[in-house]
């Protein structure tokens, strides 16, 4: 095989990168939908089951144990059988898990958000080192696409959940099986992605992230970001509900919250990623969340979708930091999926403890204020761990240039 064989065969043509980058944005759609459809979806849950709010918040918590057991497993499986199939993998289970929870009893509704998130734990790891292989000098602009197409499925999920929920004949188990067909539509676009097997090279380093100071600041960066995220997934609509919306309405607010961190989602890692420093744009995420959690401790109830719309902001500039830290602050694609499997277990582990210990305080206190003052603490702690893992450096304690 000569020289220009070996270079197409590791440069796919433009085609086959359409069809590449068609594929990441589907996989992309898939990471929290099958999530954020729940919340809204917490009310009719409750009544027709009789779970109390703090097993509901279980729902939510079940994925992120998921994220936290998988997510250091998932390069390891990578180099096993191939980047591509472990994607494949990780759709075959997500679409198995939706068609799970389903079905009766109610066990199987939290089998099924077990099974899930495994499923999409797979995802949330791989596809930053995905990233950082095919498109090195990219890392930014595609983080951003990828953002933003997960935000907006996310925010469809929010929105939709409950109006399905209504229609004769589905219910609350049939709105949430009705993501089964993005997932199955998603692992079709993925199969030509499995004619090739991709195995990430090994590469002997004396790299020990669980040393390095700066791969926890960023895997409690993700974390922090992620317990405010999943709390205000699984418990803003009934935080909006208490003041009086309807279920729809908060549903819709909560969808909103999601569709106006878009922009944020694709901008905030492309401006990222041309900087040598992050903690500007650390700073002002961390000031629109403050203000935004203010606003909903203050009681002004008219001015609540001010408040969401700066919360949702701020919420897809944080995610899409964390995910761009992965590469920003690695040097290779096996370093950068390893940054990101530490990051998402430890920080969804973290995170899982947001929606049970937030209706636990609900169910004990009866008030939200609590609640509400617990995400403020966090969005400090979050400041903190940003200026760290903003900073000029790769885990590998080299300075970027």
């Amino acid at each position: 095989m000569d020289s220009q064989s070996i270079t197409l065969e590791h440069r796919p043509a433009r085609a086959s990168n359409v069809i590449l980058i068609v594929g990441i944005v589907l996989i992309a759609a898939n990471l929290r939908a099958a999530i954020t459809g729940v919340g809204p979806l917490v009310d009719e849950i409750c009544r027709d089951t009789g779970l109390s709010s703090t097993l509901a918040g279980m729902l939510t918590t079940l994925p992120l144990l998921a994220f936290a057991i998988i997510s250091p497993l998932a390069p390891v499986i990578a180099r096993k059988i191939g980047m591509e199939y472990s994607l494949g993998a990780s759709l075959l289970l997500l679409t198995f898990g939706i068609i799970v929870r389903h079905f009766s009893p109610n066990a199987l509704l939290f089998v099924g958000m077990l099974l899930a998130g495994a499923g999409i734990a797979m995802g949330n790891v791989l596809l930053p080192g995905l990233i950082k292989r095919d498109f090195p000098t990219g890392v930014g602009l595609m983080t951003g696409v990828y953002s933003v197409s997960m935000n907006v499925w996310a925010a469809i999920a929010s929105g939709i959940s409950v109006p399905v929920a209504h229609i004769p004949g589905v219910g609350w188990r049939g709105s949430m099986l009705s993501w089964a067909v993005l997932s199955i539509l998603t692992l079709i676009i993925w199969l030509p992605q499995l004619r090739k097997r991709h195995i990430p090279q090994i590469r002997h380093s004396q790299l020990n992230l669980w040393k390095s100071g700066l791969a926890w600041q960023v895997t409690f960066f993700m974390g922090l970001q992620s317990f405010v995220f999943y709390v205000n997934v699984a418990w803003l609509p009934d935080i909006l509900q208490s003041r009086g919306m309807s279920a729809t309405a908060a549903g819709w607010m909560l969808s909103l919250m999601q569709f106006v961190s878009l922009p944020a989602s694709f901008l905030v890692p492309v401006m990222a990623g041309k900087r040598s420093s992050q903690r500007g744009l650390v700073i002002a995420t961390v000031a629109l969340f403050l203000v935004g959690y203010a606003g909903l401790l203050s009681g002004l109830n008219s001015l609540n979708w001010l408040w969401i719309i700066l919360i949702g902001v701020a919420g897809g500039s944080s995610i899409s930091l964390a995910l761009a830290f992965f590469g920003l602050r690695s040097q290779t694609a096996d370093e950068a999926a390893k940054l990101s499997g530490m990051a998402q277990s430890i920080g969804y582990l973290l995170a899982a403890a947001g929606p049970i210990l937030i209706g636990f305080l609900h169910d004990a206190i009866g008030s939200w204020t609590v609640p509400l003052i617990i995400l403020v603490v966090a969005i400090v702690l979050f400041f903190i761990c940003g200026l760290g893992a903003g900073r000029n450096a790769y885990v590998g304690g080299n300075h970027r240039r």
